[in-house]
This record gives structure tokens, sequence and C-alpha cells, in this order.
């Protein structure tokens, strides 16, 4: 269907973009009219955007808000990934809402299911949100438990030293909703977690989604 729109002079715009390892939905909008007109509602505010995040640890409250600025790391301090972020007082306005769907344990510890909705679009916002809070995200290679796992998994791929500690070969992090209002009409989807993610949620969260 893309391929039909670009023949006949269409201009395809990805207006939700992922993380490499983020799972679910992305928006693509199919012509520049079209673009510009949910780029509007994203600046708005009107377009909501919810993920599902599995993180280490219970969180205190079922209901609860990071609102801390970021920057890349790099711009004020030594860091070995160019692209990580940080929460740091002179970086970008960024404000991430959660809410507790579950919390569960198994032989690896405690943890929790999370609905995740941020009111502005920083890279790895809701990573770095959720690991600054202290409920890193799991299978997360840069803001769990050692940067350095990113660095190794660049030299060495997956390997059962990395499942050790990361429990999971990408960060549990799914981009489960989307929904917009564009002149008269409602627009609303939804995607649910992938097989790998549902089977480390116990049967009680996965009824749930």
């Amino acid at each position: 269907m893309l391929a039909f729109e670009i023949a006949n002079g269409g201009q395809v715009s990805v207006i939700t973009r992922l993380d490499r390892e983020t799972s679910g939905l992305v928006l693509v909008a199919k012509t520049h009219l079209a673009a510009r007109d949910l780029h509007t509602l994203i600046e708005r505010q009107q377009l909501t955007k919810r993920y599902l995040a599995i993180v280490w640890g219970w969180p205190d409250k079922d209901e609860f808000e990071v609102d801390q600025p970021l920057l890349r790391q790099g711009t004020v301090a030594p860091s070995k990934i160019w692209l990580k972020q940080s929460v740091h007082p002179t970086g970008y306005p960024s404000q991430t809402r959660f809410r507790v769907i579950n919390r569960f344990g198994n032989p690896h510890g405690k943890f929790a299911l999370l609905e995740c909705e941020p009111l502005t679009g920083r890279t790895h916002q809701i990573r770095v949100h959720l690991s600054f809070a202290g409920y890193p995200i799991v299978g997360d290679k840069i803001y769990g438990p050692d940067e350095n796992c990113y660095l190794e998994f660049i030299e060495t791929g997956w390997t059962p030293a990395l499942a050790d500690r990361l429990l999971v070969d990408h960060h549990a992090l799914h981009a489960t909703s989307l929904a917009f209002t564009l002149g008269t009409e409602n627009f609303a989807f939804s995607s649910p977690l992938p097989e790998d993610l549902r089977t480390f949620c116990p049967p009680e969260t996965k009824a749930e989604e």
C-alpha cells in the first residue's frame, strides 16, 4: 500500500519513531498534508501515546509522574555511549506519567508492569525517567544494571552472561496504543505485548491487557 502511494506522488513520513529495541505501534503519514496535521497534534499534546514497560522493582505508588529535564549525557559529562541521555537541570523539559498495572515476582526478583504516557517526546525519555525513578526497564542495555552491557553487546552479540544480567534480549518497552482526532474523525490503534514479554509476566497480567 505504501509502494502505491509513493508511486503516485505520495510523501511517506514516519510520525512516531521508536528506539531500536522498542516494539509496537508506529504512526506513518502517507501525504505531506497528513504529516503536517499530525505533527501539529503532537505539538499541541493532542495525540495520546501509551506504552507498556516491565520494570525492576515495585513502585510505592500506583500512579506517579517524573518531570525531569533531559539532555545527551556527553554534553555535560564523559560518556562511553554517544546517544545516552541523562537527567540534568539544563536539559529540555520532559514529563512522563506512569500507572502500575501489576506487581509480580519470579525467581529473579520483584517486577512491575507499567503503563507509560510520555507528555513530551525526548530521546529515550521513558527509559531515562524510569531509571531515574529507580525502576529501570528489564533488558535495557544502556539504562539498566550497567551501561557496559550495551558495549559488550555491540562487541559480542547476545551471550549467556548478558542473559543472566538482563533477562531478556531487548528492553521490555512496547508502544501499545495511539489515539487522536483528525478533523471530525477519531482514531485509536492498539497492539498487545509481544509473546516474549507476555511470557515474562504472570497469567493475571496477561488477562488485564
